[in-house]
């Protein structure tokens, strides 16, 4: 019951809400032994099967939540009933759902925190299935010998759950559209974002991965361009700012060539303070982009200012410096945490069903 992946189709979705159901726990059987010369066979009934859980798991070959929105509804199978001979029916098959590295489970009722499922193969059983019924065998007493009676199974868990993902890498290229964020994404590694010369060509975040001299690999997340007010949500800031939290180091790029890049500059950090504080204060570099042009080598000559690092995506002029630069920056900076607070975590628990007499 996977889904099944259809990247041709679908656009990048980062959000999804979906209803999963648990299967339902086999019947117990009521049944009693019928052999030649046994004329007063006991009781024989099996128990019923345990219902199938829905199981979400972490897969770098997924990238995108959008299976779950096109498909919202999904039930692992019911188990089934117990048979004579105490013959146990057979489990239910689990669903298995594969979702993206850095998928947060919610409750969507409550809006609690069910797991972060932050490294491949990572796995949480986000709806148990339900115990099998006992079968007639157990009730068997001094006082009942042939006991009528078995117990249903317990229905399956069943809620519904916000997916919502947050990509994962060492680097997150932040800063207004246009900034040439996507043209340096292409220069360093070999993704292949969308890119234009006019603003919020990039809609979706977008991964890279850049390879260092000596053979170790970076991932870069290029997030879409941020505008004034992103963290009270202009501009789908809200959703883009959120790519950003599990990013290690943040690298805050402008276009040289603009009106006033520091402007621009402060205005991006702004609104990373405003969204978090922790994020405002993870490590960070700043890249000055379109160095191959005349008013970003003018700015260059007249800035005082150390530590910028200036570049141009075009030429790759200053790109080999900036990589080191972030893997020097990495290489100090702790794992981040995320930039809201930990929600309780849900624990699901079992019932047992009461014994009830057969239908």
């Amino acid at each position: 019951m996977a889904p099944s992946r259809d990247s041709s189709h679908g656009s990048f979705v980062d959000s999804a809400t979906i209803q999963v159901r648990a299967g339902h726990g086999g019947r117990g059987a009521v049944s009693f032994r019928r052999e030649p010369y046994v004329p007063r066979g006991g009781p024989d009934g099996g128990d019923g099967g345990r219902g199938g859980s829905v199981v979400l798991a972490a897969t770098p070959d997924e990238s995108s939540l959008a299976p779950y929105v096109r498909r919202k509804q999904w039930r692992a199978e019911d188990g089934r009933a117990g048979a004579g001979g105490l013959k146990s029916g057979r489990s239910g098959a689990d669903a298995r759902l594969a979702v993206p590295v850095g998928t947060a489970l919610y409750d969507d009722s409550s809006g609690a925190l069910l797991a972060d499922l932050d490294a491949p193969g990572a796995e949480f059983v986000v709806a148990s299935g339900g115990a099998g019924g006992r079968g007639n065998v157990h009730f068997k007493s001094s006082v009942n010998r042939a006991p009528q009676i078995a117990e249903p199974g317990l229905p399956g868990a069943e809620l519904g759950v916000r997916l919502e993902l947050r990509l994962i890498a060492d680097a997150g290229l932040i800063g207004p559209p246009n900034a040439g964020k996507s043209s340096l994404l292409r220069a360093i590694s070999a993704a292949t974002p969308r890119v234009a010369d006019y603003p919020f060509t990039t809609l979706d975040p977008q991964l890279g991965v850049a390879e260092l001299p000596d053979g170790r690999r970076m991932v870069v997340a290029d997030i879409p361009g941020l505008i004034e007010g992103a963290a009270r949500g202009a501009g789908l800031g809200l959703r883009f700012l959120r790519h950003v939290e599990r990013t290690r180091v943040l690298v805050y790029m402008v276009d040289g060539s603009g009106p006033d890049p520091w402007a621009d500059l402060a205005a991006i950090q702004r609104e990373v303070a405003a969204y978090s504080l922790d994020l405002a204060r993870r490590p960070s570099l700043v890249a000055v982009n379109k160095l191959d042009l005349p008013e970003t080598r003018a700015l260059r000559r007249r800035t005082r200012c150390r530590g910028i690092h200036w570049v141009s995506a075009r030429t790759a002029e200053g790109v080999p410096e900036l990589l080191q630069a972030i893997d020097r920056e990495l290489a100090a900076a702790p794992p981040p945490r995320p930039a809201e607070p930990a929600a309780p975590v849900i624990r699901l628990r079992r019932r047992r069903a009461p014994a009830a007499p057969p239908q």
